[in-house]
């Protein structure tokens, strides 16, 4: 990325910022009401103690546990469920219309299953994570492995391959794309879940806090909450992504955006001759004369 798409993408936050500080510090009251919403400085303020403190850490810590192990929970079972589906009939037959019944449900709606079954409610907070996550990955590894050409499978059963070869050969690396994509949409969902289930039944976390400082009518603490969950969940959303493209770096990447027209004056400056258009004539070299 180069440096003027890195200076506007901060330019827009910080007009975000500047706008929030406008409404809030003016009180402006135009059926959206800012006179109650804290503003930017107090925010920050707010933050700054908060992070010199080891209950804010912690709760960090905790809601960062739950979705690593909600989401990897998520990730294993729903690549070998959506493989499998897509790759058996049985599988389809038997596990299809769980799925289909149980996905229009809201992970959060499970909250009183989790507590019925589970003996903690750390245990049920990181189900209540994993079954958000479950669904996105499944159906993105479904389609990725239904959408795979037979002409790959065909040449490794060719060669002699076994159901195992084709698996791990052909089946789960020409899937890496929508699978990754899967994985970012669940990390999303997943965070979205657990802090949900952090305010209803958690102990610790940045959930659980947030819910309690609204509790308290602290709304500086609320948005320092706020903020805490959007950074770590652009952190989470951003590490799954990287992974994902250094795993599919073998494959072929879209081509490059044309040259911009002044960089194409530089290349015919240099070269008139490599700025010609491909159905142009090159003009002849002088040659000497053959005797």
């Amino acid at each position: 990325m180069n440096i003027v798409r890195r200076l506007v993408r901060v330019a827009s936050l910080a007009a975000a910022l500047g706008l929030w500080q406008l409404l809030t510090t003016l009180d402006v009251d135009l059926w959206l009401r800012f006179g109650q919403f804290p503003t930017v400085g107090e925010v920050a303020a707010a933050f700054g103690d908060r992070v010199g403190t080891a209950p804010y850490w912690q709760d960090l810590v905790h809601s960062l546990r739950r979705i690593l192990v909600g989401f990897l929970l998520a990730a294993v079972l729903g690549v070998a469920a959506g493989t499998a589906i897509a790759r058996s009939r049985w599988a389809a037959d038997l596990l299809g219309p769980l799925v289909e019944v149980a996905r229009p449900i809201p992970a959060i709606a499970l909250v009183p299953v989790a507590i019925l079954l589970l003996p903690t409610n750390e245990q049920g907070i990181v189900f209540i994570t994993g079954a958000a996550a479950f669904f996105p990955v499944l159906v993105s590894t479904r389609h990725a492995v239904r959408a795979l050409t037979p002409v790959w499978e065909e040449a490794v059963l060719t060669m002699g391959g076994g159901r195992l070869r084709v698996l791990f050969s052909v089946v789960l690396p020409g899937a890496l794309p929508g699978i990754f994509g899967g994985l970012s949409v669940g990390i999303g969902v997943g965070w979205i879940c657990v802090i949900s289930a952090e305010m209803i039944s958690g102990e610790y976390g940045v959930g659980y806090r947030t819910w309690q400082d609204y509790t308290v009518v602290d709304y500086p603490g609320v948005f320092v909450g706020m903020a805490t969950i959007g950074a770590l969940g652009w952190l989470t959303s951003t590490a799954v992504e990287v992974l994902g493209r250094r795993a599919t770096a073998w494959l072929p990447r879209p081509p490059e955006r044309a040259p911009s027209r002044a960089a194409r004056r530089a290349v015919r400056a240099a070269d008139p001759v490599a700025s010609l258009p491909a159905s142009a004539p090159v003009p002849a070299l002088d040659k000497e004369p053959v005797a």
